[in-house]
C-alpha cells in the first residue's frame, strides 16, 4: 500500500544484501526541509546501530506507514558528492545486474567516505629541497647513493613531490628522506591542492601515419556526442597516439577523459606515456593505491582537478566534472568482466556512461571481441583499422610447430630450443607464453595412481617446487608435499605437466648465463615488483621472458624477436564457448610481442594439432577471418553475441540445499516466459569449490528487453524463498564465466 506524505521521504541506499532502498524521514531539526540526492547521511539501521548511508531518491510516497518512519540521524556532507545524472548512472546499472543499489552507490565509494569521517581529501604533504639542499655540492654524498639520487630528482621538479611519486620513481625511499630532513636539506611542506602524476616536460607528438590520422579525425569530429568506436588495430600499430590525440583535442575545450585499463600491470608504462605527452594533470584509481591515495584522486576526478583518469574497471565509478571521452583499451580483455560480488562489466558500462554523458567512447584492440565485431556489423559501432605497424615495422613471421614430429626436452620443442639459442647470440630477447604458474598441475604416485586434490575443491592441486608447497588455484588451500604416497605408501612420486616454474628450471639447464625472468602472478605479489621486472627487460637486463597473460598484455619490448607460445592447444576443446575466442586472442597478442621495432621477429606455436581450421588463420595474422568462423558457430548454437544471458547461482554446505533453492527458483519465474530458454538447475562444471556443492540455472534469451523484464519481476521474488536463506545465491547477468 502507498501512502501520502507532507514532508520529504528520503531514500536512502545502504551497503546491505538487500536489493531496494530505505525510507527514512529528515532529521527532525531540519524543520521539514529536504536534504539532497547524492548526500551520505547517518541512519538508524537495525537494533541499536547506525550506518553510513547515501540518499539516492527524494519523494512524497512510502510503501512504509509514515508513523513508523525513522529520522535520519545527521547528513554528513553540506552537499552532495556527485551530480544527479551520476548517481541516476549508478541506481541504472544496479537495476540492469539486478544487484543490491546499496553495494552498487556505497560499495564503488572510496574507502574513507564510507565512514562518518568529513567527505575532504586530507592535505597532502610534499617533499622540496630546502636552500642548503638547492646549492648542496653532490659529491658530498658519493657514499649515499639514494639521498644523492633524490636531491637530483627534486632539484628537476621544483614544486616538489609527493611520496607517492619519489616512490613510484625511485623506489622505497622513506629512510633516505628522513635522513635528509635531519641533514636539514629537505622539509615537507604541506600543498594547498591535491596532487598527482604532472608532466614536467611534454615530448612531442609521434607523426601519424594516414590511418592513424583518419582515425583521430573520425573521433574528434564527433566530441560533445554519443558515438561507439571500434579502433581495431594490430599490435604495434599506435593505438596509444591515437587515444593521445583524441585526449589532447577533448583537453583543449577543458573538458575531461576517462582511460580504462585491463591490468595493474599496464598502468605503469601507460601513465608514463601519458604524463610525457598531456599538459595535464593524470590520476590513478585503482586497488594497489592506499585508502588516502584513493580518495585523493576520486576528488580530482570530481572536481575537475585531474584532466585525466586512468586506471582498472573500478576507475569506471569516478564522478567526472566535465567528462568528455572515455577510452577502454584492450576491450577484449576479460579482466573488464567483475567475477564475484558485483558482476559487471565495465567496458559494457562505459558504454552506457558514454550514452548518457553524449559523448563518444573509444573502444581499442588488436583482437577485438566477438561482441565487438557483431556490433560493428550491426551498424552499432564504427570501426576504425589500422592494418599496419607503426615505424615501418613489419608483423612477425607465425610457424606452427608440430608437436607430435618433434623431440622435446621438458616443455620445449628441440626447434624452439634452437631459436632461442640463435637470439640470445644476437643480444636479441625472447617471450615464453605459458598460461600455468606453478612448477607441475599434477602430482601422481607411480605406483598406485593417486594424485593430490584439493579436499575443498577436489581438483588437483599444482604443485609449487620454491615453497615445496601444494597449492588450488580455486580456493587457496595449501599443503605441504609428501614424501609417500597417502593411497599405498610408495615413494614414487611423479610431477606431470609443465607450469612457468619448471619451464625456467628447464631453461636455466640450457642456457645457465642468460638472465631469465619469470613473470606470473607468484612473483608479482609484491608491490612494484611488476614495474621493477619492466625496467630490468628494458634495460636489456632479462634476455628470456616466462609468463602467463600478465607479459602477453599491451607491453613494448622492442628487442624482442622471438615469440613463443609452448601449448596453443588448451582453448581447442574445452568445455567453455569463449575458450576458442580467448586463445586466438592469446596467440595474437603474444605474436604481437615479436618484432615491435626494426628488427624482424619470429613466433613459434607448438600444437598437436597444426592444421585445426581455428589455427590456420591465425598463422596468417587473418583475425578478421577466425572471428567470422566463430561468429558462425555462435550463431548456428545461438550462443552471445546472438542471444543473451542471465546465470543464477547457488552454492550450500550439503548437495541438497542448492538443488531445492533453483528448483524453488524455477518455479517462481513469471509464465509465460516467451522466448527465453531455462537450463537447469544442473550441477556447476566444478560442482566443489572452497568446501561448497554448487548448482546453477542458465535463462537465455534472443531479446535482451524481454530477459530484463522477467528479471525484474523474478529476482525480488528469490530473496523471499524459504530456501534463499540456506544457500549463498547470485545472479550473473551476461556471464563470462559459466563455471
Amino acid at each position: 500500500m502507498t501512502h501520502a506524505s507532507r514532508v520529504c521521504i528520503l531514500r536512502v541506499a545502504i551497503n546491505t544484501p538487500l536489493r531496494r532502498l530505505f525510507d527514512y524521514l529528515p532529521p527532525p531539526e531540519s524543520g521539514g526541509e529536504c536534504i539532497y540526492p547524492g548526500q551520505r547521511v547517518l541512519v538508524p539501521f537495525g537494533k541499536n546501530r547506525s550506518v553510513v548511508g547515501l540518499v539516492a531518491e527524494i519523494t512524497k510516497t512510502t510503501q512504509v506507514p509514515p508513523r513508523k518512519l525513522k529520522h535520519i540521524v545527521q547528513a554528513l556532507d553540506p552537499d552532495p558528492l556527485f551530480k544527479p545524472d551520476h548517481l541516476e548512472f549508478l541506481l541504472w546499472t544496479a537495476q540492469y545486474y539486478q544487484h543490491p543499489p546499496g553495494e552498487v552507490i556505497l560499495g564503488n565509494l572510496p574507502q574513507l567516505l564510507r565512514s562518518v569521517k568529513p567527505a575532504t581529501p586530507s592535505t597532502t604533504c610534499l617533499w622540496r629541497l630546502t636552500p642548503a639542499g638547492k646549492s648542496l655540492d653532490l659529491n658530498t654524498l658519493k657514499r649515499a647513493p639514494r639521498q644523492q639520487a633524490i636531491i637530483r630528482h627534486l632539484r628537476n621538479h621544483g614544486d616538489g613531490l609527493a611520496p607517492d611519486e619519489i616512490r613510484r620513481d625511485l623506489g622505497d625511499s622513506l629512510p633516505a628522506l628522513r635522513a635528509l630532513a635531519a641533514k636539514q636539506l629537505v622539509e615537507r611542506y604541506p600543498a594547498n591542492m591535491v596532487h598527482q602524476h604532472i608532466a614536467a616536460a611534454p615530448t612531442r607528438p609521434i607523426a601519424l601515419n594516414q590511418d592513424q590520422e583518419r582515425a583521430v579525425n573520425a573521433i574528434t569530429s564527433v566530441s560533445g556526442h554519443f558515438q561507439p568506436f571500434l579502433l581495431n588495430g594490430v599490435t604495434g600499430s599506435g593505438k596509444t597516439e591515437v587515444y593521445l590525440r583524441c585526449i589532447e583535442h577533448i583537453l583543449s575545450q577543458g573538458r575531461q577523459a576517462l582511460v580504462l585499463l585491463p591490468e595493474i600491470g599496464l598502468t605503469p608504462q601507460l601513465l608514463e606515456r601519458f604524463t610525457q605527452r598531456l599538459q595535464g594533470r593524470v590520476a590513478v584509481l585503482h586497488s594497489a593505491l592506499t585508502a588516502t591515495e584513493r580518495l585523493r584522486s576520486w576528488f580530482m576526478a570530481r572536481d575537475g582537478e585531474a584532466h585525466v583518469i586512468m586506471g582498472t574497471r573500478s576507475a569506471l565509478w569516478a564522478p567526472c566534472k566535465h567528462l568528455g571521452i572515455v577510452v577502454v583499451d584492450e576491450e577484449h580483455d576479460p579482466s573488464f568482466k567483475q567475477q564475484d560480488g558485483f558482476r559487471y562489466s565495465a567496458r559494457d558500462m562505459a558504454l552506457v556512461r558514454a550514452r548518457r554523458e553524449n559523448i563518444p567512447v573509444v573502444l581499442g584492440s588488436a583482437t577485438p571481441s566477438l561482441e565487438s565485431m557483431h556490433n560493428v556489423a550491426g551498424g552499432r559501432y564504427l570501426e576504425l583499422r589500422l592494418p599496419q605497424r607503426a615505424g615501418g615495422a613489419h608483423p612477425p613471421h607465425i610457424r606452427m610447430m608440430d608437436m607430435r614430429a618433434c623431440a622435446v626436452e621438458g616443455a620445449l620443442s628441440l626447434p624452439l630450443l634452437e631459436a632461442i639459442r640463435v637470439r640470445l647470440a644476437r643480444r636479441e630477447q625472447v617471450i615464453l607464453f605459458l598460461n600455468r604458474r606453478g612448477y607441475a598441475p599434477v602430482l601422481m604416485c607411480h605406483d598406485c595412481g593417486w594424485t593430490w586434490r584439493c579436499p575443498r575443491c577436489e581438483i588437483q592441486m599444482n604443485y609449487h617446487k620454491q615453497d615445496h608447497k601444494l597449492r588450488c588455484h580455486h580456493c587457496g588451500h595449501e599443503e605441504g608435499r609428501n614424501a609417500h604416497c597417502p593411497g599405498c605408501g610408495g615413494g614414487q612420486i611423479m610431477d606431470i605437466g609443465h607450469g612457468t616454474q619448471r619451464l625456467t628450471e628447464t631453461l636455466v639447464r640450457h642456457f645457465p648465463t642468460a638472465g631469465i625472468l619469470r613473470i606470473d602472478r607468484d612473483s608479482t605479489r609484491r608491490k612494484g615488483s611488476l614495474q621493477s621486472m619492466m625496467t630490468e627487460i628494458r634495460h636489456g637486463r632479462a634476455a628470456i621472458l616466462i609468463g602467463t597473460q600478465i607479459l602477453a598484455k599491451g607491453h613494448h619490448f622492442p628487442d624482442v624477436t622471438l615469440a613463443g607460445i609452448i601449448d596453443a592447444d588448451r582453448g581447442l576443446y574445452s568445455m567453455d564457448f569463449r575458450a576458442s575466442e580467448r586463445m586466438g586472442q592469446i596467440i595474437m597478442q603474444v605474436s604481437g610481442r615479436a618484432g615491435r621495432a626494426e628488427k624482424p621477429g619470429e613466433v613459434l606455436i607448438q600444437t598437436y594439432h597444426p592444421d585445426h581450421p581455428l589455427l590456420l588463420p591465425l598463422q596468417q595474422h587473418d583475425y578478421e577471418s577466425f572471428t567470422t568462423a566463430l561468429l558462425r558457430e555462435r550463431k548456428e548454437a545461438m550462443l552471445p553475441p546472438y542471444t543473451h544471458l542471465a546465470l543464477l547461482r547457488a552454492e550450500a554446505a550439503g548437495t541438497a540445499g542448492a538443488g531445492k533453492f533453483l528448483q524453488a527458483a524455477r518455479s517462481r519465474l513469471p509464465q509465460p516466459a516467451g522466448g527465453i530458454e531455462i537450463l537447469g538447475p544442473v550441477a556447476s562444471p566444478m560442482e566443489k569449490r572452497a568446501g561448497h556443492y554448487r548448482m546453477q540455472m542458465l535463462l537465455q534469451a534472443q531479446n535482451r528487453n524481454r530477459l530484463r523484464a522477467l528479471l525484474d519481476e523474478w529476482v525480488p521474488a528469490l530473496e523471499h524463498l524459504p530456501e534463499a536463506r540456506r544457500v549463498r545465491w547470485s545472479l550473473d547477468v551476461d556471464p563470462q564465466d559459466l563455471f
